[in-house]
């Protein structure tokens, strides 16, 4: 593995995913890819109680690779990016996420896919995707259901980056912390009186229980919003344009079309 380790802890009851690339584990193919190949092992791996996610460094990532997003590079991205999440679901296996710094864009949907979402105050979260000219496929179906659409919108449709104090104030962390260092001491009590002491393949049941509301919504959706990423926004002029201003360091200059 290049971009992602691997740990089993907890006598391998817990298996924890690093992000690593070295500077803002953005999600790029080489990244989801791993994470895919990762995530597919688990399915035979019958002890596993929660599968952790974190990012190397001050920050949890920067997002999804912008040059993947050019036209001819979408339908690619999205395919990778959007098997890490039906894998999820079909796993059941219990997530979190452990946020500091930076989590933006897709680097923040994969923290919305999971159970539990943890941070410090050093977190810095949103869907800034609208800023580019396209938006955000699988945030489009979560944050509705995590948080509600007045919420939900205020991130998707303007695209501002809110605080972790914001963040928990509207719902979307379960805990917050002061600092790194405070967060994980706190998360391994917490991982050792809610998780160890229960039965993996009755935690998948529960799961699955819990969250057969949110696995309808993401498999009707995600597919739908694929197809209108791909077919109907990529072929506009803004989209393309919003990609490409970005990559050349200049600002867009949108035709509404």
């Amino acid at each position: 593995m290049n971009k992602i380790k691997v740990e089993f802890l907890y006598e391998n009851t817990v298996a924890r995913i690093i992000l690593d690339d070295g500077k803002g584990n953005v999600l790029d193919n080489i990244m989801m890819k791993e994470l895919i190949e990762v995530l597919t092992s688990f399915k035979t791996k019958n002890d596993i109680k929660l599968i952790t996610f974190e990012g190397a460094g001050k920050n949890f990532s920067y997002g999804a690779s912008v040059e993947e997003h050019t036209k001819d590079k979408a339908a690619e991205m999205l395919d990778s990016f959007h098997k890490i999440f039906y894998i999820i679901i079909d796993l059941h296996i219990p997530t979190m996420a452990k946020i500091s710094g930076q989590c933006l864009g897709g680097g923040f949907e994969l923290p919305l896919v999971c159970n539990f979402i943890f941070a410090d105050k050093t977190a810095k979260i949103g869907q800034p995707e609208i800023l580019l000219g396209v938006f955000a496929p699988p945030a489009s179906t979560i944050l509705p259901l995590k948080i509600g659409n007045a919420k939900a919108d205020e991130l998707l449709i303007t695209g501002k980056i809110i605080s972790a104090e914001e963040a928990k104030q509207i719902g979307l962390l379960n805990e917050l912390f002061e600092d790194k260092e405070t967060m994980e001491t706190e998360i391994d009590n917490w991982i050792k009186k809610h998780i160890l002491g229960k039965s993996a393949s009755s935690l998948i049941y529960a799961t699955k229980a819990a969250r057969a509301s949110f696995d309808y919504f993401m498999l009707k959706n995600l597919p739908a919003f694929t197809d209108m990423f791909i077919k109907d926004l990529m072929e506009t002029h803004d989209a393309n344009e919003g990609i490409n201003s970005f990559m050349e360091k200049r600002k867009p200059a949108w035709k509404n079309c």
